[in-house]
């Protein structure tokens, strides 16, 4: 799997991010770094917390990253979700926090599939 491939699988445009960044390996550095970014899990922490405000934090930190890694999928669902919770209170359609789940598994999954690939 290429790194274009990559993007294609978790929904992002490939195009877009390596216009910002300039350069594949630029672009292969933050993808791999994407994993171990803490937001979704601070996200899912503040959510069964019921802490409104900070899963504020974890979906706008979640939008930021994927709006700069050209994540267009996981953007679109964690923007949703972030303006859900921009006032600080629970989102009324329970099923945008579901969506980023689903999307952030997507992603997850097709950086996987090209890590595995990757030289050691």
């Amino acid at each position: 799997m290429t790194l274009q491939e990559c993007y294609t699988a978790l929904g992002g445009d490939y195009d877009e991010v390596l216009g910002r960044l300039r350069s594949e390996s630029l672009v292969q550095k933050f993808v791999l770094k994407f994993p171990a970014d803490p937001s979704y899990d601070m996200l899912q922490t503040a959510l069964a917390a019921q802490d409104w405000a900070e899963a504020f934090r974890g979906a706008h930190t979640i939008k930021g990253v994927c709006q700069n890694l050209s994540f267009t999928t996981l953007y679109r669902s964690s923007s949703l979700l972030c303006e859900a919770l921009r006032e600080g209170h629970p989102p009324q359609d329970p099923a945008l926090a579901g969506q980023v789940t689903a999307d952030y598994r997507a992603t997850l999954s097709a950086i996987q599939a090209y890590q595995t690939q990757l030289p050691v």
